[in-house]
């Protein structure tokens, strides 16, 4: 089985996460070892002019949304680091504009690098996490 590097792995999870969901995708070949790309925005489609892949070897890289790494571990964060904001950051997760409000509300407080290595932390804990689950084998 190939072994693939966790960095690229996360390339990929953040080149999907980039955009809108369904936007961006990408696919791991097991049976290759590499990684294909797909963009609607940018117009990229390394998926398509494949007919060598075997589908079964296959699996799309999940985007943060279907790791529940969105609104979940936002409020996860607060309830660590602002349990006195908890409310206020509810009422801003109704409205549109949510994550700017949220990250400048981080700022006022001194805590948005806090916030982005928490989110990092936790990202790469549930990619790894995925990764066993699928059984992909990783080199570092």
């Amino acid at each position: 089985m190939t072994k693939f590097l966790f960095s690229e792995i996360e390339d990929a999870f953040m080149y999907v996460g980039s955009a809108m969901y369904g936007m961006n995708s990408a696919v791991l070949c097991k049976d290759t070892g590499k990684i294909l790309y797909r963009s609607d925005m940018a117009g990229i489609d390394e998926i398509e002019d494949k007919d060598d892949l075997v589908w079964d070897q296959c699996i799309g890289i999940p985007h943060k949304n279907d790791l529940d790494l969105g609104r979940n571990l936002v409020f996860e964060f607060v309830e660590e680091y602002l349990p006195d904001d908890y409310e206020r950051v509810r009422k801003m997760f109704r409205r549109s504009g949510a994550y700017a409000n949220y990250k400048a509300l981080l700022e006022r407080r001194g805590l948005l690098e806090k916030w982005y290595g928490f989110e990092n932390s936790r990202e790469a804990q549930a990619l790894r996490e995925w990764c066993k689950e699928n059984e992909i084998e990783l080199d570092v």
